[in-house]
C-alpha cells in the first residue's frame, strides 16, 4: 500500500491552544500501538477489539470511536508500516463471504516496536526492546547492550532516548525510523539530552563524597516517577 504524501504518524500531536494536551487523534494512536505492543489475545487486536478496549478505559460506547480506530489503522499505521496483519479470526455470524475471510487482527511490526518504545503508556517496554533487537540487522545492534542495560537500571531515560528519536521522525527531523541508529539525534540540538549528558559526566568524576552529596540534593527537588 502507497503512504500518502500527507500521512503523518500524529502519537506527539497536541492542541495549539491548550499547552501539552494531546490531539483525540494522538490519544487513538498511541492506545493503538499500546494495545498491539501488550500480550492482548488475538480478539483484542482485531480493530473491534481495540475499539472496545480503548472505551471500557474511556467509559464510552465502542461504537463511537471504531470509525476513528478504522481510519488511524487503514489511513495511518498499517500503510506507514507501523502495523501489519497478523492472521485473520473465522467470523460466524453475519454475511457468508465475510465469515469465509475472516476478521484481520494487528500486531506491530520492527517499526512499530520502535514506536511504541517512545510512547509512555506501553508498559512492557523491556520485552518490546528484546523483541525489537531480535528483529534488528547486524548494523543496527551498536546500541544493543547499553540500551538494554540502561533500560533495567534507569528505564525512563532511556525512555526518553526513544521518544526524541521517534519524536525527530514525526517533526520530520530525520528522515527514517528504520535503519535504527541513535547517532542522527547528534544531528539535533536537544537542550534535555545535552544536560542529562553534562550531568552524568559530572557524576562520573565525583568522589563518593560528591556524589552522596548530590543525590542527596536530587532527591530533594525531583519526586519519584513510578
Amino acid at each position: 500500500m502507497k503512504v500518502k504524501s500527507n500521512t503523518k504518524l500524529a502519537i506527539f500531536d497536541t492542541f495549539k491552544t491548550k499547552g501539552n494536551d494531546l490531539t483525540g487523534e494522538a490519544n487513538r494512536q498511541r492506545a493503538i500501538i499500546a494495545i498491539l505492543g501488550s500480550n492482548a489475545n488475538s480478539a483484542e487486536k482485531t480493530r473491534t477489539g481495540i475499539s472496545q478496549r480503548i472505551a471500557k478505559k474511556a467509559d464510552i460506547a465502542w461504537k463511537n470511536i471504531y470509525s476513528g480506530i478504522f481510519r488511524d489503522l487503514d489511513e495511518i499505521l498499517l500503510p506507514m508500516g507501523i502495523a501489519e496483519e497478523d492472521g485473520r479470526l473465522p467470523l460466524k455470524r453475519g454475511p457468508k463471504a465475510l465469515q469465509e475471510k475472516g476478521i484481520p487482527y494487528y500486531h506491530l511490526t520492527k517499526e512499530g516496536i520502535l514506536v511504541a518504545l517512545a510512547i509512555t503508556e506501553v508498559k512492557n517496554k523491556e520485552n518490546l526492546l528484546e523483541e525489537f533487537f531480535s528483529l534488528a540487522d547486524a548494523d543496527e545492534k551498536e546500541f544493543e547492550k547499553v540500551l538494554s542495560s540502561l533500560m533495567s537500571t534507569s528505564p525512563n531515560f532511556t525512555h526518553s532516548i526513544f521518544q526524541k528519536y521517534v519524536k525527530a521522525f514525526c517533526d520530520d527531523r530525520i528522515n527514517k525510523l528504520l535503519p535504527f541508529d541513535l547517532s542522527k539525534l547528534n544531528q539535533i540540538s536537544d537542550e534535555s539530552l545535552i544536560v542529562q549528558k553534562e550531568i552524568l559526566e559530572a557524576f562520573l568524576n565525583f568522589s563518593k563524597q560528591e556524589k552522596d552529596e548530590a543525590l542527596k540534593f536530587l532527591n530533594k527537588i525531583i519526586p519519584d516517577r513510578q
